[in-house]
């Protein structure tokens, strides 16, 4: 079985999130052997304290941290099993997981969330120096890159120039050698 779960959600203060949690499973669910808990963990070596369970049907259990702000909002039928946490508060800020058994299927399936909850929304980073930079550098680099074929275009012209005249005056200086020009020589 194959759990998908975001590893961190960073969720505005007093607002609501869905906590999602979705399975695989080469299995039908059936609601009388699936079983489905959430549990939070206020820190990585912290104990679990169960939040809701489903056993043939969903049973919140109201923990006084959460009261009734969680609420499940899956189908497990579709393979979601995601919970939603309202009015979130700074004490909610935690590890989420979500645990999974639906047999015939051997392993439990096991999902981690780290929420983070946030004071007020981060700004939006300002890109225009970045922007600013990198317009400066590729520019300079195609004026270089403009000059180099300018050189070099103008190299060849004048070695083409040199190599014409060459055969101009070897042309010219072919004679019998009594200075007569040979036939075939313009």
């Amino acid at each position: 079985m194959e759990v998908t779960v975001p590893t961190t959600l960073s969720v505005l203060n007093g607002s609501d999130t869905r906590l999602p949690c979705t399975f695989n499973s080469c299995y039908t669910v059936n609601h009388k052997q699936f079983s489905l808990n959430w549990t939070y963990q206020e820190c990585s070596n912290c104990s679990e304290e169960m939040v809701l369970q489903f056993r043939m049907k969903i049973i919140n259990l109201k923990l006084e941290r959460f009261g009734d702000r969680v609420e499940f909002s899956g189908n497990p039928s579709k393979y979601d099993v995601s919970v939603t946490l309202k009015n979130v508060q700074l004490e909610d800020e935690g590890i989420y997981n979500c645990y999974i058994t639906n047999p015939p299927d051997r392993h439990r399936g096991h999902g981690k969330i780290y929420l983070q909850v946030l004071l007020e929304v981060p700004p939006e980073r300002d890109s225009t120096v970045a922007v600013i930079v990198g317009a400066s550098v590729g520019g300079f680099l195609a004026v270089v890159i403009l000059v180099l074929m300018v050189v070099k275009c103008v190299r060849r012209k004048k070695e083409q120039k040199l190599s014409t005249d060459d055969l101009k005056t070897e042309e010219e200086g072919k004679t019998d050698g009594e200075g007569n020009a040979e036939d075939g020589a313009k």
